[in-house]
């Protein structure tokens, strides 16, 4: 049986830590170049070194982003990131330009090349060249079924894994390859600088009647038609495990460390249930609530059981939000609980305590105490350090949350 692997996204050290601590078996990652995603914080060379020698220390990887399609003036920068990237110890460079493959190869020739989504494969041919060219993996396009992909296992080397996104925001243009946001705000999608146009709101103009704006419909539903919904495969770990793929790949490195937390801890579960009965794979539901339990759009299969047929969410392109971190705990000692606030809380209030693999648990925190003591109504200071009683024990980093009304 393939080891299916939780693959978890970190777009700074405090997501980086949050995926580590809640079951990831690898992170990737990217710096300030080269990589797909250049809004987030990202990592500095020092801050890359120190979350390689975290995750190794616990047994897990480091994969690192060189996923863009470089222009010629960057070219020449290429040798120095893979260099640094060796230094550190990274355990594999995602990239998608064939170029950068070669540089790789030639600059750090024991590196594990991972190929990129962006690449845009979807067939066994291309795999195989790929492999034969020295990738270690393939991140197959988005747009394959689960039939596909798993054609695409048997006609390749056993030795390539392939990894697929099971997780997160889907793009409306193949595989990431949109000119949308170049065109309209200059911003190149293809060097990490999407603006996602897609999730706008559009009307029409006619010529001679500048100033005023018809509705597009496309139907009934309305005028947010290329608004994809988010993708959600937590369900199915058992048809993705029978397909052949390797890595479970969770979207979200621009997205909040509570997101990369819960996400990443559901998926844990959900594949050590799998684990404990292949053959009769069903998902506890109190799992399945975790992924609810962040912000997101509506979700749906993606491509993997054919072509979608509500995969546009037309209504509006916000998120779905229904629960806030109000404090992260510090440390359970004389019987009483040592907290970090995070978003403001009034005693009384019904918070869940979740700590990685485990059942969140429910707690109506009737006393709240500030850090000499005093009882409080209210933890209302950005930070503040509050504790309140209880004979539980949860471990540090065990979020707090609240729903929203």
């Amino acid at each position: 049986m393939t080891e299916l692997e939780v693959l978890a996204p970190a777009g700074d050290e405090e997501r980086f830590y949050a995926a580590l601590s809640y079951g990831a078996d690898a992170i990737y990652l990217g710096r300030k170049e080269f990589g797909m995603r250049a809004s987030p914080m990202n990592f500095d060379l020092p801050q890359l070194v120190k979350a390689v020698e975290a995750a190794h220390a616990k047994g897990k990887k480091v994969y690192l982003t060189c996923n863009t399609l470089p222009r010629n003036d960057e070219i020449p920068r290429f040798e120095q990131f893979v260099r640094e990237a060796q230094e550190a110890k990274v355990d594999a460079l995602i990239v998608a330009d064939i170029g950068l493959l070669m540089m790789i190869k030639r600059y750090a020739p024991d590196m594990e090349i991972h190929i990129s989504t962006q690449t845009g494969i979807v067939n066994y041919a291309t795999a195989r060249e790929l492999y034969n060219m020295g990738a270690k993996r393939v991140v197959l396009a988005r747009e394959l079924t689960l039939e596909e992909i798993a054609g695409i296992r048997a006609k390749t080397s056993p030795d390539l894994d392939i990894e697929v996104f099971v997780h997160g925001a889907m793009c409306v243009s193949f595989s990431g390859r949109c000119l949308l946001s170049q065109y309209l705000v200059q911003r190149d999608p293809n060097r990490g600088e999407c603006a996602q146009p897609c999730r706008w709101g559009y009307h029409l103009m006619e010529e001679k009647r500048p100033g005023e704006f018809f509705p597009i419909f496309e139907d009934e539903k309305g005028t947010y038609i290329l608004n994809s919904k988010d993708m959600c495969m937590i369900d199915h770990i058992d048809k993705l495990a029978q397909a052949g793929v390797k890595s479970l790949k969770i979207e979200g490195r621009a997205k909040s460390a509570y997101y990369v937390t819960v996400v990443t801890n559901a998926y844990r579960m959900a594949v050590d249930e799998y684990y404990k009965s292949p053959d009769n794979f069903k998902l506890p539901e109190w799992i399945r609530d975790e992924v609810f339990k962040v912000s997101h759009r509506k979700y749906c299969n993606g491509f993997f059981f054919g072509k979608p047929d509500e995969s546009q969410y037309y209504e509006n392109s916000g998120y779905i939000r229904n629960y806030d971190v109000v404090a992260v705990v510090e440390k359970c000692e004389d019987g009483r609980v040592y907290c970090t606030q995070r978003n403001r809380f009034f005693a009384g209030d019904t918070v869940e305590l979740l700590a990685p693999s485990q059942k969140p648990v429910t707690l109506t925190l009737d006393t709240l105490l500030d850090e000499n003591g005093e009882s409080i109504t209210t933890a209302n200071h950005a930070m503040m350090p509050f504790s309140f009683p209880c004979d539980l024990q949860f471990p540090a980093g065990t979020v707090i949350r609240k729903e929203t009304k």
